[in-house]
């Protein structure tokens, strides 16, 4: 394993803050979001019904759609990423009927994302979850395809949500070695610690998306860094 030294500064700009619990206020939401410029993550995650919000100078502001199971019309999310875009948020965090790619229509995940895509217009930033452990890994690499042929800006393991699991090694590195360097890959789903963080990256991870952020900076030492060797993770 590398030796890299990735500073706390560093790695909060790989992170997605995300605040989608179903239970969420407008003052927690305030609250997370001043957090989020404090320790400077790269961007905040938004339920859409709380959109449009102030950001922080530097703080990108994301929204997801068809969350969390993905099991909505194709029209229906459209408008969704629409009305998310009008409201503020310059990326998009799309989540695909995953029973689509299970059937193996790769034909209908790829049209879905061009659905988004046309709403979500580049720079506009469009990131597209499959639910990487629900699938085997004829089903990720083909839907990961799809989502790249499709025009898609990431391809993301996982809403963290999914009783399969979420973000691993495993899946990021099949995910990497399949659309890598055509798309960015967003490790997401079950991140809480800065070494599993550290791994997700070395795997090819471009972007981490965490709930409970403190827990993953927290593993820096007084010095703001840690190298890879100093903390491991079981995968």
């Amino acid at each position: 394993m590398s030796s890299h030294i990735l500073g706390n500064a560093d790695l909060a700009q790989f992170i997605d803050y995300q605040f989608l619990r179903a239970e969420l206020t407008r003052a927690e939401l305030e609250s997370r979001v001043a957090e989020a410029a404090r320790v400077g993550v790269y961007a905040v995650i938004v339920p859409p019904n709380m959109l449009p919000i102030t950001a922080p100078e530097g703080v990108v502001v994301a929204s997801a759609v068809g969350f969390p199971s993905g099991n909505h019309r194709i029209d229906i999310k459209v408008a969704e990423a629409k009305q998310a875009v009008a409201d503020g948020a310059t990326e998009v965090d799309l989540v695909i009927d995953v029973g689509n790619a299970v059937a193996r229509d790769f034909d209908a995940v790829r049209a879905e994302v061009e659905a988004v895509r046309a709403v979500v217009p580049r720079p506009l930033v469009l990131k597209v979850v499959v639910e990487s452990a629900a699938l085997s890994d004829h089903e990720l690499v083909e839907s990961c395809r799809a989502v790249a042929d499709a025009g898609a800006d990431f391809v993301t393991t996982s809403t963290g949500t999914h009783t399969a699991g979420g973000a691993s090694v495993y899946a990021v590195r099949a995910i990497a070695d399949t659309v890598g360097g055509r798309v960015g890959v967003k490790a997401a789903g079950g991140i809480r610690s800065v070494a599993q963080a550290l791994e997700l990256i070395e795997a090819g991870a471009t972007r981490i998306g965490v709930s409970a952020v403190d827990a993953v900076l927290e593993g820096f030492g007084p010095e703001g860094f840690v190298t890879l060797e100093e903390e491991t993770v079981a995968v």
